[in-house]
């Protein structure tokens, strides 16, 4: 990692397109239990009649609106969105749903999957959550997949034929957490450049683009004596999808810059490297104890098309000569450079 130039800096101009999921993945997400049947789908979610603009608690703005159901329609929506979310949590149980309600249904036309928002209370203690509803798009679901059995932490998500199902992530916003809840004192925030590091690692371990400060969190954790972060990714459109292999790095987004200027003030070289070479030992053991699974993800995801022939080529060139290997740039799948890059990253250091 080393401090970026603005002239360096990415910015991603076109949306993506979705991708389907195939007949191989989906029987893959049958076989791990990320897929069930659901009543109410992404399709029926956007049949709303009524729209109101969503204010924070702070009163302020946001891209959110609340929507609003015909009441024939409200009571059925209503009830299978509380046996969604009841499915995620418990599976062995789904029907114990008595304590469950549905308060809010909010909308964000904003970004690529123009996801609903779900808002769950229990009724015993008035206890909220979230979770999402959105299209279903094969790259986001390899990226769920991928995060799930290499990150640190895991994550519970259903995909049903156009729909993906996605779980709350809680933590601070990246953007709100870098103009407002910056540490102040060294410690802390030498603990909090050490943990970008070591995201912007997985990023690129992965291939998971677009970490601009809003599409992850800070999970900051108050310790004794100290604070700890972990930073989790939570936007997963953009895996391996563009050909600019700084589109993986964290560090080159300009609303990161703030954690980068840290990193780059408070970590000397060694270290950072020394944090990257931690990053990928760790994933190496991840991926050790579920490799039967991620050799399927593998097969799946080397078998789908990803992305554009023009990105392909693009990115496998940039690979190519990042591994110092000719042959990566003969590669014509994303779902397949992946692969390669995961399997050379890690067998490196």
């Amino acid at each position: 990692m080393r401090t970026v130039p603005e002239s360096r800096m990415v910015e991603i101009q076109e949306k993506k397109p979705g991708f389907p999921v195939s007949e191989a993945f989906g029987e893959y997400l049958k076989r791990y239990q990320r897929a069930d049947p659901v009543d109410v789908v992404y399709e029926d979610l956007r049949r709303f009649t009524q729209s109101i603009p969503y204010e924070t608690p702070e009163g302020e703005e946001s891209y959110w609106e609340s929507v609003l159901y015909s009441p024939g329609e409200t009571d059925e929506i209503h009830r299978e969105l509380t046996r969604i979310y009841a499915y995620m949590r418990t599976p062995e149980d789904p029907g114990f749903t008595e304590h469950l309600s549905i308060e809010r249904v909010d909308f964000c036309r904003f970004g690529n999957s123009q996801p609903f928002r779900i808002k769950v209370v229990n009724r015993y203690n008035d206890v909220h959550d979230y979770y999402y509803v959105k299209n279903t798009d094969a790259s986001r679901a390899y990226g769920l997949e991928l995060e799930h059995i290499l990150a640190p932490n895991r994550i519970n998500y259903l995909v049903h034929e156009s729909t993906l199902i996605e779980e709350h992530i809680s933590g601070i916003p990246g953007d709100v957490f870098l103009e407002e809840r910056f540490p102040d004192n060294q410690r802390s925030l030498t603990r909090f450049a050490k943990e970008f590091v070591k995201f912007n690692e997985r990023c690129f371990v992965k291939l998971l683009g677009d970490m601009r400060a809003y599409n992850f969190v800070v999970v900051l954790t108050e310790d004794f004596d100290m604070q700890q972060f972990r930073i989790r990714a939570i936007d997963f459109d953009q895996q391996c999808y563009e050909g600019d292999l700084k589109i993986y790095l964290a560090q080159f987004y300009p609303e990161n810059k703030k954690a980068v200027d840290m990193v780059w003030k408070l970590l000397p070289q060694a270290t950072i490297r020394q944090y990257q070479r931690e990053e990928r030992s760790l994933i190496r053991r991840r991926l050790n104890v579920a490799r039967q699974r991620y050799d399927a993800l593998m097969e799946c995801m080397c078998a789908d098309v990803l992305s554009t022939p023009d990105r392909i080529a693009r990115l496998a060139s940039k690979l190519a000569r990042y591994h110092h290997d000719e042959s990566i740039g003969e590669i014509k799948g994303m779902g397949e450079l992946t692969h390669v890059h995961m399997k050379k990253i890690l067998e490196t250091d």
